[in-house]
């Protein structure tokens, strides 16, 4: 009883670190951020579940935060493949690379226009996004689409959280397939795409 009072008290000090560091950098650059909370697990499952994270040899994340979908996603992955989680605050990179260590996984401190440069040559064949798209700088949400569009390998996914349905027309623009779900666990409520050329 006393160890499960201890693990169930770790977890909860645990959560609230995370939820601090996500905050301030919200409050820190809430354009970047987009969030006041992380993705709820039930949202996290349910990007998941819009890809074949278990067949693909390379996966990226951008925007991965503290990481709630870097940590499920670690648990999908082949033993062989690769993931990289793009996140331009390096105070949420350096946390979330200290958190989950894993060899497949790489924390890269960078923007997600910049993707190409970090992935030698390889083609994604799944790429989440948790990107605030609809408060970027039109140059730079082209910019990432585009970069997305140019790397993701043919038959892939791109899956796309959002917390508003105002993307919904630049994604089917630039992708062939665009399929819509609604997440209502979370807060607020999440538009999520499937997104294929």
């Amino acid at each position: 009883m006393a160890v499960r009072r201890r693990r169930g008290a770790s977890a909860l000090r645990k959560l609230v670190r995370e939820r601090a560091r996500f905050l301030r950098s919200f409050l820190s650059g809430p354009r970047q951020v987009g969030a006041v909370l992380p993705t709820s697990r039930a949202t996290v499952r349910a990007m998941l579940d819009l890809a074949p994270v278990g067949a693909a040899s390379c996966v990226v994340e951008l925007g991965a935060g503290t990481g709630p979908l870097t940590r499920d996603l670690v648990g999908r992955l082949g033993p062989q493949a690769t993931a990289l989680a793009f996140e331009i605050d390096p105070a949420l990179a350096e946390g979330l690379a200290a958190e989950v260590r894993d060899p497949r996984l790489r924390v890269v401190a960078d923007s997600a226009e910049r993707m190409g440069a970090h992935l030698n040559g390889q083609r994604p064949e799944v790429i989440f996004s948790a990107l605030p798209f609809t408060s970027l700088p039109k140059p730079v949400r082209d910019g990432v689409l585009a970069e997305v569009r140019r790397l993701l390998a043919p038959g892939g996914v791109f899956v796309v959280l959002q917390y508003s349905p105002f993307m919904e027309r630049d994604l089917r623009r630039a992708f062939g397939s665009v399929q819509r779900r609604i997440s209502l666990p979370n807060v607020p409520p999440a538009f999520l795409y499937a997104c294929r050329p």
